[in-house]
């Protein structure tokens, strides 16, 4: 069984999107612009209400599924299929957009701390047409793991016969949200198939069997394809394990939108603004 190993560290840039809130992004940039399937990864994050408080106001999505997973705060969502809700710490928002959506993300709390990522995940040609769905995960209904060592919130995948809500996927996705205890290891096995990345979100850690520099918090950790993953923590620590079965199509991005073809990014421009954005 081969063992999965550390590939490339990146240290995400700061940016902003919506109206305003200030973020870490690591995937979706000149230094990883596509893992796939996964297109971007957010991670937003302030004590500081000015950072956040303008929120995602309406906007629009076509070609990709996005994931919202909250660690702490509150934010409403809203969007064109009817759907409304109150995302709070610890809930999971799994959205797929297909051939179209309008939705809005907007802070609940004038004040506090707001923690959350965002992904976005490529859909296959087939389905960037489909109708929109909306899969909402409450906090206590997220599947979990614990024993002495380690706690593993598992959104998607299964781990030692727990599973997660997000099934028969086309990626076959594992999300895990994992707290380990210091010396003490996280092991898993993974499809040879699959991409894979760790998000360590803070904490010290050593993955693999080969050295590797060290890691600081809020860094993306791009891992080898291989079957067996160890993962030591050094000290406390907390991360994301993100794995999906890439897709393998040509991608052309417009800003929210992301088809096979420049053409199709034209054509899902014309109808926003035309009004036949959403069916």
């Amino acid at each position: 069984m081969s063992n999965i190993e550390v590939k490339k560290i990146i240290e995400p840039m700061a940016a902003s999107d919506g109206a305003g809130v200030k973020l870490k992004r690591s995937i979706g940039t000149h230094l990883i612009d596509y893992h796939d399937p996964f297109l971007m990864l957010d991670e937003f994050g302030s004590e500081n209400k000015d950072d956040y408080i303008g929120g995602f106001p309406p906007h629009p999505h076509r070609g990709i599924e996005t994931v919202t997973y909250m660690l702490s705060g509150e934010f409403e969502h809203e969007d064109s299929t009817g759907a409304k809700g109150r995302m709070s710490s610890g809930d999971v928002q799994w959205m797929k957009t297909g051939g179209g959506i309008i939705h809005s993300e907007m802070p609940a709390m004038t004040e506090g701390k707001l923690h959350g990522f965002q992904l976005w995940i490529n859909m296959p040609a087939e389905e960037k047409m489909s109708k929109p769905e909306y899969h909402y995960i409450d906090a206590d209904k997220i599947s979990t793991y614990k024993d002495e060592e380690k706690i593993i919130k598992i959104i998607a995948g299964e781990f030692l016969e727990t599973k997660g809500s997000i099934k028969k996927h086309n990626i076959d996705p594992v999300y895990f949200d994992i707290e380990l205890e210091k010396n003490k290891e996280f092991k898993h096995e993974l499809s040879l198939s699959h991409n894979s990345f760790i998000y360590l979100i803070e904490g010290e850690i050593n993955i693999g069997t080969k050295s590797h520099e060290l890691i600081d918090d809020s860094t993306l950790i791009i891992l080898t394809k291989g079957e067996y993953l160890n993962v030591c923590a050094l000290k406390k620590s907390k991360f994301l394990l993100i794995s999906g079965k890439p897709i393998g199509e040509p991608i052309a991005r417009g800003g929210p939108f992301v088809m096979n073809t420049k053409e199709e990014i034209a054509e899902a421009i014309q109808d926003y603004h035309s009004g036949t954005f959403v069916k």
